[in-house]
């Protein structure tokens, strides 16, 4: 995708990597849409960040994607690109049903079922557009497992294997899909993790995925170098050492 120029929609970008990205995105020429589900929330980024407009989505909630993709499209008819950022992680004990089920059908619901819902909601569009881009996110857990967080691994792994086919079948359109796979990166999403030296520091991730952007505009995958230790674990040969590195390093799998 091209660095500038773009209108682009984040949901779920009311904080941590959404919310760098897309500030950087506005630094770099483009208009840009942060979503989420707290009003109070949005409200203060639209006072603090000038020109970033704002709009209401709870992505877990079917009706309330078609509502906000409705009004972003009357507000931005230009949009031509979706990065689908919104996901929760959860640490599990798959011992007993009732410790987990509940958590693994939330981390489902947020993020498989609301990608593919927001896909769902702008494809056509996007279809319309001279050049367009789906971004989706998964993870370095996609393709190497931390023990504490089975759904969030799993989908993550669901992100990754429809990002490669959904580009497949997009190939005759003007839409092109870009999969972003963060390794660990200082934010909220578990708790201590913004205080973690195994995360990377936000900033160093936002300014190397944007860096990534700019010199390969026709990249499949946006992975910055942490990334890699878990990227290519199996095709290396040491899919084991890098399983056992991870749950031994970073302190949710001990």
């Amino acid at each position: 995708m091209n660095i500038s120029g773009n209108t682009i929609f984040i949901p779920g970008s009311t904080s941590g990597i959404g919310l760098a990205l897309a500030l950087e995105l506005q630094a770099r020429g483009n208009t840009v849409v942060v979503g989420g589900r707290r009003a109070e929330l949005l409200e203060r980024i639209a006072a603090e960040h000038p020109g970033i407009d704002t709009v209401q989505i709870d992505t877990t909630d079917a009706a309330s994607i078609d509502f906000a993709a409705k009004e972003v499209l009357a507000k931005h008819p230009d949009l031509n690109v979706l990065v689908t950022m919104a996901g929760i992680m959860r640490i599990e004990d798959w011992h007993e049903p009732e410790s987990f089920l509940a958590s693994a059908e939330s981390v489902v619901t947020t993020n498989v079922l609301g990608p593919i819902r927001l896909i769902a909601a702008f494809i056509e569009h996007l279809q319309a557009q001279p050049d367009a881009t789906i971004v989706t996110v998964s993870s370095g857990l996609a393709f190497a497992p931390l023990k504490v967080t089975p759904s969030y691994n799993a989908s993550k792994a669901a992100i990754h294997m429809l990002s490669e086919s959904i580009r497949l079948q997009l190939a005759d359109t003007t839409v092109k899909i870009v999969e972003l796979e963060p390794p660990a990166v200082r934010t909220s999403l578990l708790p201590g993790q913004e205080n973690s030296e195994f995360a990377m520091p936000l900033d160093e991730f936002v300014a190397e995925v944007v860096a990534l952007l700019e010199s390969q505009p026709d990249a499949k995958e946006i992975q910055v170098e942490r990334v890699k230790f878990l990227r290519y674990g199996e095709a290396r040969g040491d899919y084991d050492q890098v399983v056992a590195t991870l749950n031994a390093s970073d302190p949710h799998g001990k």
